[in-house]
Order: structure tokens, then C-alpha cells, then sequence
């Protein structure tokens, strides 16, 4: 039993430290494009499909609907994107990019590679298998 609580035997203590390296890593990147890492996630969202209802850049993005509520006012007061009524049904929010976040993603352009020339040691097939591995995981724990 000691062995099961041992913290190096974590595969959760790991995914959290590896989640706060990466943060940080991203952190100076996003200093200069004037967003946090969580922003940067609803951006991501946007550039890969605009004008979309809140609940798909919730189900895109996988951050909880108060978080995301916030974020979204953040994006807004920082003109990066708008909050407009569904035509169909006005009850519903449609998040479009401004210019100014249209823009944003040719600076942002360079984050992926940049980052991934902090760690070379890790080959592109490692990162597909993390990848895959992830994805199986968040699968597993989301589906219960």
C-alpha cells in the first residue's frame, strides 16, 4: 500500500508538473501577444473556426463555462473579439475575432515551434505517442 501513495509512482503528480512547465514555458510568449495561456486556448479555438457559439469553443477548448465566461470578457475588453446575438435564436452568443484578433494569430504564428525547440531531445514521434496517449486518457476519465 505505501507504494501506491508514493508521489514519484504519480502518473497525476506528473501530468501536473508537466502541465505547469509547459505554462510557464508558454508564458513569455504570451507576455508579448498580451494574453494568458487560458486566452491563448480560446484564440486557438477562434482561429480554427470564427463565429461559433460559446458551448462549441466550451466543447473545444474543454474549459468549464465560468472560466470560460471570464475569459471571454477578458478577450472582449482586450478587442479581441465580440459577443454577438445568434440570428436564429438570440438567447445564444456567437464569439466572432475582431480584426485586432485576426492579426494576433499571424504573431502567434511562431509559438508552437518556438516552444518545441525547448525540448529537442524529445523526437516527433514521442510528441505524436504523448499525443495519442492523452487523448486516450482524457477519453478514459471523461467518458465516467
Amino acid at each position: 500500500m505505501a507504494e501506491q501513495l508514493k508521489l514519484s509512482n504519480q502518473i497525476c503528480h506528473r501530468l501536473y508538473m508537466a502541465n505547469n512547465a509547459i505554462t510557464r514555458a508558454y508564458k513569455p510568449h504570451l507576455d508579448e501577444l498580451g494574453i494568458t495561456y487560458p486566452q491563448y486556448l480560446v484564440m486557438m479555438s477562434l482561429w480554427q473556426e470564427d463565429g461559433v457559439e460559446v458551448g462549441d469553443v466550451r466543447k473545444n477548448t474543454q474549459i468549464d463555462a465560468g472560466a470560460l465566461t471570464l475569459i471571454l470578457k477578458k478577450l472582449t475588453q482586450k478587442c479581441l473579439i465580440e459577443l454577438l446575438p445568434s440570428e436564429a435564436d438570440k438567447r445564444v452568443k456567437l464569439v466572432q475575432l475582431t480584426p485586432s484578433g485576426h492579426e494576433l494569430k499571424s504573431l502567434a504564428q511562431s509559438i508552437p515551434s518556438k516552444l518545441k525547440c525547448q525540448f529537442p531531445e524529445v523526437a516527433s514521434e514521442d510528441l505524436a505517442q504523448l499525443r495519442y496517449l492523452l487523448d486516450k486518457l482524457n477519453g478514459s476519465l471523461n467518458s465516467n
